[in-house]
């Protein structure tokens, strides 16, 4: 949301509208400073940032085994930077599926990725939160498509500093029914993204019953952040504080 504003506007309107905190795709590390300094002018806090080059169609790509080290210093670089921000927690995709490796191959590389950074993480207390996706409407080729195979993951890599960031949107397209799955995998679970699906625009406006998602989230104990990540089909604002009332419920 917000993204044709400038980021100082763009806070400013979240803030207004009652949110807690923001999360953003694009940083450099030169403003670093100053992106902590609005949101401290706004009094909000910065709940996440994109892993660096993090595009989900974007190398270096963790499935890549020739391409571990790199993916391993864009997490080393974005960890510095969340730590500087404040900011808890980096959202995580893991990259597009490599034709020339198998599906078995790529999934021990992104574990391998993962557990080569989780301490480093774990010691500047931020959370890398890996984040399947829809290949088919939205990132097409990209490789984690399945909530259970980040379940499997996350589980491997067995670190409190590596959770599943699970958009509910992408969940819906990619494989349904997300309440079952928000209950299964809710203890690896540790940030959410919401937008209603088609379209992903707000809440309520498609075929998602978002209140009884949201109470599906309160059943589980969760008491983290939960991302509008929606494009609003009206006023930005007025869009964002209804959703931020309904996702307070």
């Amino acid at each position: 949301m917000y993204e044709d504003e400038p980021f100082d506007e763009g806070v400013r309107h979240a803030a207004e509208a009652g949110v807690d905190a923001i999360e953003f795709f694009e940083w450099d590390r030169d403003e670093l400073d100053q992106l902590k300094d609005i949101a401290q002018t706004h009094q909000v806090d910065i709940a996440g940032i994109l892993l660096k080059n993090g595009m989900p169609s974007e190398e270096p790509a963790m499935t890549d085994p020739d391409q571990v080290d790199a993916a391993i210093e864009d997490l080393r670089d974005t960890i510095a930077a969340a730590a500087k921000l404040d900011c808890e927690s980096i959202i995580v995709t893991v990259g597009p599926e490599q034709e020339a490796y198998s599906r078995e191959v790529q999934h021990r590389a992104i574990v391998d990725v993962l557990r080569s950074i989780a301490d480093e993480a774990e010691r500047k207390d931020v959370t890398l939160g890996v984040e399947p996706l829809n290949a088919s409407v939205d990132h097409p080729g990209y490789y984690l498509t399945s909530s259970r195979e980040a379940y499997d993951i996350v589980e491997a890599v067995d670190s409190s500093s590596v959770s599943i960031l699970f958009d509910v949107y992408h969940m819906q397209i990619a494989e349904g029914n997300v309440i079952d799955s928000i209950s299964e995998y809710a203890d690896r679970i540790d940030h959410y993204h919401v937008a209603d699906v088609p379209g992903r625009h707000e809440p309520g406006t498609g075929e998602l019953n978002y209140e009884n998602v949201v109470r599906a989230i309160a059943d589980t104990g969760f008491d983290g952040y939960i991302g509008c990540e929606f494009w609003p089909t009206d006023d930005p604002d007025a869009t964002l504080e209804a959703a931020v009332e309904l996702l307070r419920q």
